[in-house]
């Protein structure tokens, strides 16, 4: 017997803006002019490569943010729910000062250049010395809301 799927409250692929995706494929294509002055059917081949080996490691590198009620995972980070506590919405100022001056080194940082705002995922884990997860995101307030709901689900059960 096989077990049923998880329960997802929040999904959200941190998928590059449309500038990334057509500055890595120019890249990949670029990559073609390296061998043109010596063979132009090679430098064909090599800038097809180029572009789809660039388009795949971005596709396949690009993080996934989970939230279930067992988990949240943030790319290839996993905390237990359980260990979840507030989230603080983060607006593109906010998230620029979460980044810098107001980064606490030991925290998790799941960022994407190309998406400004984001969310602080505070945790309550006493063994664990990270305080907080930094997340971008391009709707950090659905997460906080799903995280906000998780919670109180729990605390009512307890």
């Amino acid at each position: 017997m096989g077990s049923e799927p998880e329960q997802v409250l929040f999904s959200e692929r941190l998928w590059p803006s449309p500038g990334i995706w057509t500055a890595t494929a120019g890249f990949g294509a670029a990559l073609g002019l390296i061998p043109a002055p010596i063979d132009t059917g090679v430098a064909v081949v090599v800038g097809v490569l180029g572009v789809i080996g660039l388009v795949t490691a971005l596709t396949v590198t690009t993080p996934l943010l989970i939230l279930t009620p067992a988990h949240f995972r943030a790319g290839r980070a996993v905390v237990p729910a359980r260990f979840l506590g507030p989230v603080e919405v983060q607006d593109d100022e906010q998230m620029r000062q979460a980044r810098g001056r107001g980064l606490d080194a030991r925290a998790y940082l799941c960022l994407r250049g190309w998406l400004p705002a984001g969310a602080k995922v505070m945790l309550t884990d006493p063994d664990d010395p990270t305080p907080y997860w930094l997340v971008s995101s391009r709707r950090p307030e659905a997460l906080a809301a799903a995280v906000s709901d998780l919670i109180s689900r729990s605390q009512e059960q307890s």
